[in-house]
């Protein structure tokens, strides 16, 4: 192990500075296109939601994502943390880090224990879009970019690409939590049943959810040497066995030394929910340069992390509903919530 874990820990917070906003550089072919997108409703948002490539996004995202078209070139030793957003995104991070940079840290002065997981990945439409490259200290890095707008070079790349996905009930519920921190008009929050309704009608951001979980579920299926599409429900119940196929298919694998050392289960327990949730980092910490132009406190991407809580928050009939409208969607795919 490396004895400056504090400096390197450092190192990853610098390098995770408030990103300048470079998108003159992309401004032409940003104007052109978002003139002649489909417009929908914000969830009370400050700025509107516009349909590309059969995707919703906000104009800072949509920069983003023909900004990383444009300047993002993987390298063949990467992994891409892919995911819908409120599926799991910071436990992913975290786990994935720590196994990439197990030798590196020293799990009792790890850099997860004073650095949110949002900012040791970089996202690919955010840092990697403006030109800065924050993660080829490590080959890792994100995106909630759907799949079929990602890169041409990721996709004719050798790179990995791991996704997550979550029952839907869980992720809306956990989006309009998050959601209604931003709002931040005279309009005030968006109230749940007009929140579940524009979610089912798929006018959410990066949506509709059934849309981008498909995409990257049969790319899996065509390229599971590429790919590896994994559920949240399923790392619950089972977090050893899903982190020691995670590590194997991310080239990291563990030695029969490092099991027998309990690396697994220490890894596990570093990135679980309590842990991360309860350190002062991530309850009262902000976070910098993780979305372009904003400074927001660690908190809001640590809610419950539990399965079934849209039980508290949703009726019969809603879930009824959302349930029908994902069965249509994913029918004959063979993907199942």
């Amino acid at each position: 192990m490396e004895s400056s874990n504090s400096q390197q820990s450092q190192c990853i917070i610098s390098s995770k500075q408030q990103v300048k906003d470079e998108s003159s550089k992309h401004q032409p072919d940003y104007d052109d296109i978002i003139t002649t997108l489909p417009v929908g409703e914000s969830w009370n948002l400050p700025s509107n939601l516009y349909k590309y490539q059969g995707f919703w996004c906000t104009p800072e995202f949509l920069n983003g994502v023909i900004s990383a078209k444009q300047r993002f070139k993987p390298l063949d030793k990467d992994v891409i943390l892919c995911t819908y957003p409120k599926s799991g995104t910071n436990w992913l991070k975290a786990l994935a880090f720590s196994i990439m940079t197990r030798t590196k840290f020293d799990f009792s002065s790890h850099p997860l224990l004073t650095t949110p997981p949002i900012s040791c990945v970089s996202y690919i439409e955010f840092e990697h879009a403006q030109g800065v490259d924050a993660s080829r200290e490590f080959p890792l890095t994100s995106t909630h970019i759907p799949y079929s707008s990602l890169p041409d070079s990721i996709i004719s790349s050798d790179c990995k690409i791991v996704y997550i996905c979550r029952d839907p009930k869980d992720v809306f519920v956990s989006w309009w939590y998050h959601v209604n921190y931003f709002v931040c008009n005279d309009k005030g929050p968006i109230s749940l049943e007009k929140a579940f309704d524009l979610f089912c009608q798929g006018i959410v951001l990066f949506g509709p959810f059934w849309d981008h979980v498909l995409e990257y579920w049969k790319a899996s299926l065509e390229r599971p040497d590429k790919i590896l599409f994994l559920k949240y429900e399923d790392l619950k119940r089972d977090p050893s066995y899903y982190v020691k196929n995670l590590a194997v298919f991310m080239g990291y694998p563990f030695s029969l030394q490092e099991k027998a050392e309990g690396c697994v289960e220490k890894i596990i327990e570093l990135c679980s929910f309590e842990t991360l949730g309860n350190l002062e980092v991530n309850k009262s910490g902000k976070l910098q340069g993780a979305i372009v132009d904003a400074e927001h406190p660690a908190k809001i991407f640590f809610r419950k992390g539990k399965i079934g809580d849209w039980k508290n928050h949703l009726t019969g009939d809603m879930a009824n509903r959302l349930d029908r409208i994902i069965e249509e969607k994913l029918s004959g795919s063979g993907l199942k919530f």
